[in-house]
């Protein structure tokens, strides 16, 4: 199935190449501005009935931007950046659907269980999603934090993703080492995650095509969902008509 996503920075939609994303920028590489601000893109996907698309605030100056993309689809949207304990219910109340968090739940690097439960706890499992957007390295897939420039001590494997799945609705996962190049999706990490996770996951990086969409629905017996970005028409892109990946997503559920 295909998500669509919201990414704010400073702001504005954009999309960004995602391991640019730093404190210093002049490596920020940018392939797309919009002229339109979020709450459009919240009520083109109202309007074609597609739910679960993540906003995601890169870093400071979206909060404004954010309320307003997620007040034009209530429940419908899921927020992530910056997210934490404090603040969770908050962003629930402005009409997400779900929270998205990762650098809070890894202080230090490592995977703080306590405060995974303490969220759990505090929002109810059905409201959470797990951010393990994560860098191949050489043991394996290793998550990112802080704008996915931090590793942690997290590998993707089996039974971390069991085990995490108690405590939260949905994983979404970016493969940072081709987020925004519209170069292929890592059809190796997508199979992984549809072999090892028990509950929804939404891959994000690389995607260029229709046929992108469809072969990760194969790969995955439909197991995970794929975000397309940069390579969207209403994204300034030229890969994938919005209009094609919404036929598709009416095609599969058709009964």
């Amino acid at each position: 199935m295909f998500r669509p996503c919201i990414d704010l920075h400073q702001g504005k939609v954009k999309q960004i190449v995602g391991s640019t994303l730093s404190d210093d920028p002049s490596t920020l590489r940018t392939n797309f501005v919009s002229e339109r601000p979020g709450s459009w893109f919240a009520e083109l996907y109202k309007r074609d009935g597609i739910r679960g698309a993540h906003v995601i605030m890169l870093g400071k100056g979206n909060e404004a931007a954010a309320r307003e993309t997620l007040a034009a689809y209530r429940d419908g949207l899921q927020i992530g950046g910056g997210i934490s304990a404090d603040n969770a219910g908050v962003w629930l109340n402005a009409g997400a659907s779900h929270v998205i968090v990762t650098s809070w739940l890894f202080p230090d690097g490592q995977l703080s269980w306590d405060k995974l439960k303490m969220l759990t706890d505090t929002i109810g499992k059905n409201k959470l999603v797990v951010d393990l957007s994560c860098k191949r390295m050489s043991g394996g897939y290793m998550v990112m934090t802080d704008r996915w420039q931090k590793p942690t001590g997290f590998l993707i494997e089996k039974e971390g993703l069991q085990k995490l799945s108690e405590y939260c609705d949905e994983f979404l996962v970016h493969a940072v080492d081709v987020e925004g190049m519209c170069k292929g999706v890592d059809l190796e990490l997508v199979k992984l995650l549809a072999d090892w996770s028990p509950i929804p996951v939404t891959y994000a990086g690389g995607a260029r095509s229709i046929e992108d969409l469809e072969t990760v629905t194969r790969a995955s017996g439909g197991k995970v969902d794929l975000t397309i970005g940069s390579a969207l028409d209403i994204f300034g892109g030229n890969g994938v008509k919005y209009l094609d990946a919404v036929a598709y997503n009416k095609k599969v559920l058709a009964p």
